[in-house]
């Protein structure tokens, strides 16, 4: 598939001059904002500070339903649960905000990043492995795990279960 990218026309210089004031920012942050059709004090507020309501609903998300009751489960039954990664920056960063969330909270919880030298990227036998010899019975793949179907398998035959949370597309 080929991608093509296409700017957007610059917007007029009185717009971005009254948008630079409106929030106090220069003007190429304001042309920016325009561009993505925020023009205003309160557009330019809802975007940067947005409230609780705005979010769209969870579980709009496939499945979500079903990874709510696993997570659950596990918690009620105090299974070991492993929040597992992608090494890049939206991987640890879920990481980090999911385990932070759950360990507020659960203390049978670790996390696993995988070695990208070692292990490659997705889900690696390792990782698997590993889990299996810590006794996790329940992995949430956080920006990775869509491709993973053998290690799924490997894992559902090692008696863990898998919640994948991914935003890449299966193709």
């Amino acid at each position: 598939m080929e991608k093509r990218w296409i700017n957007k026309p610059l917007p007029d210089e009185e717009s971005v001059d009254a948008l630079s004031k409106a929030i106090n920012v220069n003007p190429h942050l304001s042309t920016v904002l325009i561009q993505r059709g925020i023009s205003s004090f309160e557009s330019a507020k809802s975007f940067f500070r947005p409230s609780l309501a705005e979010l769209h609903d969870p579980f709009l998300m496939k499945d979500m339903g079903k990874a709510v009751e696993r997570i659950h489960k596990a918690i009620t039954s105090e299974e070991k649960i492993l929040v597992y990664g992608d090494y890049d920056v939206d991987g640890t960063t879920a990481v980090a905000l999911v385990f932070s969330y759950l360990k507020s909270f659960y203390n049978h919880i670790d996390f696993y990043i995988p070695d990208r030298n070692q292990e490659g990227y997705g889900v690696s036998e390792a990782g698997i492995i590993w889990a299996e010899e810590n006794s996790f019975g329940l992995i949430i793949a956080l920006d990775l795990g869509i491709k993973a179907s053998d290690m799924v398998t490997l894992a559902s035959h090692k008696g863990i279960d898998f919640i994948i949370c991914d935003h890449h597309c299966q193709e």
